[in-house]
């Protein structure tokens, strides 16, 4: 008889995030119940709570290798059902400060499909576990905790748009928040005394659009899967664009500080005619657009540090977006959350259940490097508040001279994009090789213009 570390876990949200969630308690607990407001069962298209899935939404290389780890073969699956296979170094073509980066394969992979798309393949994996119940059109009310609120014990629903309809309360060993920003467990947190989580982040201003299209005969990817143009100090806006399931292109393009894309033909497609990568302009002003463009606003970064409550209960987790939300431009969130997922395999498969307060400090450390990446990264914009101490300008203006290093140099790319994939850690950007060339492109820099001054 198989070991079970409890009876039930409930999973709070349907998402991706918390899709994830369900593989290692699937292992763990004899039964696994996932509560959303949505309907989700046979759903293909954009969920009303998922307004982030009509853009793209992406694995990175690290996050794709966790998705495989925690559902076996998805990703074949994925690629038979007609989701493109892409290399982040190698048919991805980047564009950083306005200049594209040499490329080579790495073998940094990932499958590129429409958020809802991978939706459908996860909940697939998770509708054939014995022993995962999927509640759908269930509003969460709140937490139950113990009489010394020491403990959550369960949560309370009740059907959606059903104010009639009696509260359930279900009992739980173990409740896994994976709602997302909006997620009431601060709140609920701090009414039973345990204080509010600390909150930090940066107001980007950003926003950004999405359409989706059909190719024409102008066709600019060529070989490569993916034409991504990152937004800079002097570039400030920028686009991803990329073959995608059932034939599709989706675009997405952004803009921070309140330079947000128009929504009208002219406008948007003159937005798109101002980005670095002329290319993807010439490729879409022939292609056959499906939809309209949709707007999405993203006002300011957002991390609560959970890990730095005085207490926090048993019986309890936060994870994903409802831990943090980075700049959304980096594609982080989704990889965070399988690697949470992967860090609660682990703790699970140890033998014990998981206790609350090292697991949250556990999911602070999993977010720390990225986090402290892409809040620097913020910074390299003028009109971004926020302190910028030394090191920070120093970082600012060595990733630069890398990115620039980049165009020539494909080796560089791939240390790059490993260090951006979260496949290798920040601090391997500052190996002896890469530093030297960074410093070797510096002083050619700089002996013209002495040459110059001599002169």
């Amino acid at each position: 008889m198989k070991n079970y570390v409890g009876d039930r876990a409930i999973v709070l949200g349907g998402s991706v995030t918390g899709l994830f969630a369900v593989s290692p308690l699937a292992e763990a607990y004899r039964e696994v119940i996932v509560v959303d407001r949505d309907e989700l069962i046979g759903v293909r298209e954009v969920r009303r709570g998922s307004p982030q899935a009509r853009h793209i939404n992406g694995l990175l290389a690290r996050g794709a290798r966790a998705m495989e780890d925690l559902f076996p073969e998805i990703t074949a699956e994925m690629i038979s059902a007609g989701c493109p296979q892409t290399d982040l170094a190698g048919t991805v073509r980047w564009y950083f400060n306005g200049k594209r980066l040499a490329q080579q394969r790495a073998g940094l992979s990932n499958v590129a499909a429409r958020r809802p798309i991978m939706e459908v393949h996860l909940r697939e994996r998770i509708q054939a576990m014995p022993n995962v119940r999927i509640m759908e059109r269930h509003d969460i009310n709140g937490l139950v905790f113990t009489a010394d609120n020491s403990r959550v014990t369960g949560v309370r629903v009740q059907p959606t748009g059903d104010v009639d309809a009696p509260e359930q309360v279900i009992e739980a060993d173990l409740v896994v928040d994976a709602t997302g920003r909006g997620s009431r467990s601060p709140l609920w947190l701090e009414a039973t005394g345990y204080g509010r989580a600390p909150e930090e982040g940066t107001k980007m201003g950003l926003g950004y659009a999405t359409r989706h299209y059909r190719l024409g005969a102008t066709n600019r990817f060529g070989t490569d899967h993916s034409i991504v143009c990152v937004a800079s100090a002097e570039s400030p806006r920028g686009a991803i664009c990329t073959r995608t399931d059932d034939g599709l292109v989706e675009l997405t393009t952004y803009g921070i500080l309140g330079d947000h894309p128009p929504l009208d033909d002219e406008g948007f497609n003159s937005f798109i005619k101002s980005l670095a990568a002329t290319e993807i302009y010439d490729m879409i002003i022939d292609a056959e657009p499906v939809n309209d463009p949709v707007l999405f606003r993203f006002p300011t970064t957002l991390r609560r540090r959970f890990e730095s409550l005085e207490r926090f209960p048993a019986g309890l987790v936060v994870v994903g977006d409802a831990v943090c939300t980075p700049n959304p431009v980096f594609a982080q969130a989704q990889t965070l959350a399988a690697l949470q997922a992967l860090a609660m395999r682990d703790r699970l498969r140890a033998g014990g259940p998981i206790d609350s307060v090292e697991f949250m400090a556990e999911v602070g450390r999993i977010v720390d490097p990225a986090w402290q990446m892409t809040e620097t990264i913020n910074l390299s914009y003028p009109g971004v508040e926020g302190e910028r101490p030394p090191q920070v300008l120093i970082m600012l203006a060595y990733m630069k001279q890398l990115h620039d290093v980049a165009t020539r140099d494909s080796s560089v790319t791939e240390a790059f994009l490993r260090t951006a994939s979260l496949v290798d850690p920040p601090e391997s950007l500052m190996h002896p090789e890469l530093v030297w060339k960074v410093t070797q492109n510096l002083l050619a820099a700089a002996l013209p213009a002495r040459e110059g001054a001599a002169a």
